[in-house]
């Protein structure tokens, strides 16, 4: 493989360069610290295989996505308008013909919005002031401007965007409060379990990555309403926010759904993997794998 695939920051350190505790790093902490969060999650208790994933030799370890080189971020989002426009062109007849499939066999849109939080660059958790408020995880209506304050607070937790998904379940399906999807999930419509064995359900989001809000390749971005009991349960789980969210990613190919704590830690050992990892060439492999994880309908719910 041609080392122009990789990006340029693949460079052997030097031993006498001692990483900064400047550099790429948008709040205090000392930038050894996310090098030593990388050691303690890429153990076999956290990280499954993913002896697949090309490692860079970095100089200093990253903090976000303002740590990859230009070159890079100028690849990645190439990639994330080229692929998506051809597949939207391409799978048109694929998109129309689920959409009426969810309108006929269920009532309800065809098209499902949903709230996620994105890229954190801020890299501080929620303040104490943050925690006094009513609401740590509603993000107010953007077309309220009396809300502006609390909407720059709740950011902390990365910027919010809108993500869109072929309907699953039937419109009631939380009536009783947000919750994570269960196998056998009795809500799921009986064209819901289809589309998400093939991922079908997932095509709408090419949208979101044309629109600069999502990347093909990155962490899974998470609903506001479970951000506060995941970034208690799971240390520095906000750190995986540094990169802008994906329509796919390692976590994706190799853990499948997350519903669970500790499948939720292996998702983040991943992400930070990923972080540390971010080339052309693992996202063209990862690309690749997940067409393997579609075609099988592995880690479906």
């Amino acid at each position: 493989m041609s080392a122009s695939l990789l990006n340029e920051e693949t460079v052997e350190p030097k031993p006498d360069v001692k990483p900064s505790t400047t550099a790429c790093t948008p709040d205090e902490r000392p930038i050894s610290e996310l090098s030593d969060l990388v050691d303690i999650y890429a153990v076999a208790e956290y990280l499954p295989p993913a002896d697949w994933v090309t490692r860079l030799n970095l100089v200093r370890p990253r903090r976000d996505v303002l740590c990859l080189s230009v070159g890079t971020r100028f690849l990645k989002r190439s990639l994330d308008v080229v692929v998506s426009l051809v597949m939207i062109v391409v799978l048109a007849p694929v998109l129309v013909f689920t959409a009426l499939a969810v309108r006929i066999t269920s009532p309800g849109p065809v098209v499902f919005r949903q709230q996620r939080v994105g890229l954190n660059l801020r890299g501080g958790k929620e303040t104490k002031k943050d925690r006094r408020q009513e609401s740590a995880t509603a993000i107010p209506e953007t077309g309220d401007r009396r809300q502006g304050i609390d909407r720059r607070a709740k950011a902390n937790y990365g910027k919010p965007f809108t993500l869109y998904k072929f309907r699953t379940m039937r419109t009631d399906a939380e009536k009783d409060g947000a919750q994570f999807a269960t196998k056998g999930d009795p809500r799921v419509t009986s064209i819901g379990r289809f589309l998400r064995k093939t991922r079908l359900d997932e095509l709408p989001q090419l949208w979101n990555v044309l629109k600069g809000e999502m990347t093909l390749v990155g962490p899974r971005p998470e609903r506001p309403e479970f951000m506060e009991e995941l970034s208690d349960e799971i240390p520095n789980y906000l750190d995986r926010l540094g990169l802008k969210p994906g329509l796919t990613g390692p976590a994706q190919v190799i853990n499948g759904y997350d519903n669970n704590i500790e499948s939720f830690r292996r998702k983040v050992a991943l992400d930070l993997l990923y972080l540390q990892n971010c080339c052309l060439w693992n996202d063209i492999k990862i690309l690749f794998r997940t067409i393997r994880v579609v075609l099988t309908g592995s880690g479906a719910l």
